[in-house]
């Protein structure tokens, strides 16, 4: 009696165990169903969609439906679902709640994420610290602003501030992502005249126009790093000028053929471009680059020498010479 107790007590628990694991089974099963289901509708309908547009504005009209929106928005690759798109947004306010304006997309968001920013008017616009450094070009500034701002147009901006070249001031902004080519240039432009007036009175002073004195300080900005190096140049380069002798400056081929100093040849001397200062006497017909501050300062308060010469060695170390011999030893010295 107490064995087959025993076997049907045994039955019993293997019958339990099969059902329990039978029972187990059958919710994992069901769970990794809904979990796939949820997944696919995620995937399918909340996820942000392949070829979301980051970094870029979305413009909301006034005056545009929840239809047209949503409608656009599909277009432009923000959303999935229109239908759920408009499900969220009439959620979280309804319809005339959308608030017209700029969208920054910095990332990829869902859709529900955007229904939220809409309703809200999260335009999501902080500013974008950009770095302009001294000397840089207007070409150099279309290819920095160009990485950075989701609405600059190169060309738009090249050709705009063609005749800028010099009075753009290079400097640390602060852009918001929407910020136009047009607008860089009014802000640079504006910043440049706040900045020289804190030197005015040394620029009416020196008695130059400020053409002249913005086209030295660019030469300057390329020739010396230096405050005191760039006036001891400047005293040199004015007084070539007023001698009649050529300026003879490296710091025009990099704006005129893209070469430095040590990649010059003598054919390159002999360029007939009328920025090539060892062709022509007097300054450049513009600017060559945007200088900084130091550099206009430096342009307007120029240190008077015996020096007639100078050049910078391969460690950026500057010599100067009374002499053309001496000049020409230095540069066998230091540059050969």
């Amino acid at each position: 009696m107490d064995q087959l107790i025993k076997t049907n007590v045994g039955l019993a628990q293997n019958r339990a165990k099969d059902w329990l694991s039978n029972d187990r089974n059958r919710y994992l099963t069901i769970g990794f169903v809904v979990l796939g289901v949820v997944s696919f509708f995620h995937v399918l309908f909340l996820s942000a969609p392949t070829g979301f547009p980051i970094q870029s504005t979305i413009k909301i009209e006034e005056g545009t439906t929840l239809g047209q929106i949503v409608d656009q928005f599909k277009e432009d690759k923000l959303i999935r679902s229109p239908f759920l798109m408009k499900a969220f947004v009439v959620i979280l306010g309804g319809d005339r709640n959308v608030m017209a304006g700029d969208y920054y997309m910095g990332v990829k968001q869902n859709v529900m994420a955007i229904a939220r920013r809409v309703t809200s008017g999260a335009f999501a616009f902080d500013p974008i610290a950009i770095s302009v450094p001294e000397g840089a070009t207007i070409s150099d500034m279309s290819i920095i602003f160009s990485r950075r701002l989701p609405e600059f147009d190169e060309r738009r901006f090249l050709s705009i501030a063609e005749d800028e070249e010099g009075y753009l001031f290079p400097d640390t902004y602060f852009f918001l992502p929407n910020t136009t080519d047009v607008q860089v240039v009014d802000v640079m432009r504006e910043t440049f005249k706040k900045r020289i007036e804190s030197i005015s009175e040394e620029i009416e002073a020196f008695g130059k126009s400020v053409e002249d004195i913005i086209i030295m300080a660019s030469i300057l900005e390329k020739e010396a790093r230096r405050l005191q190096t760039k006036k001891k140049i400047s005293g040199i380069l004015w007084k070539r000028i007023s001698i009649g002798m050529p300026l003879q400056v490296d710091a025009v081929f990099p704006y005129i053929i893209g070469k430095n100093t040590f990649e010059l040849t003598l054919e390159d001397l002999r360029n007939e471009s009328p920025y090539n200062t060892y062709v022509h006497k007097g300054l450049p017909p513009t600017p060559i680059a945007n200088p900084g501050l130091n550099s206009i300062l430096a342009a307007v308060t120029p240190i008077e020498s015996n020096y007639l010469f100078y050049l910078a060695d391969r460690d950026g170390i500057t010599h100067y010479s009374a002499t053309f011999e001496e000049h020409k030893r230095k540069k066998r010295l230091y540059l050969n």
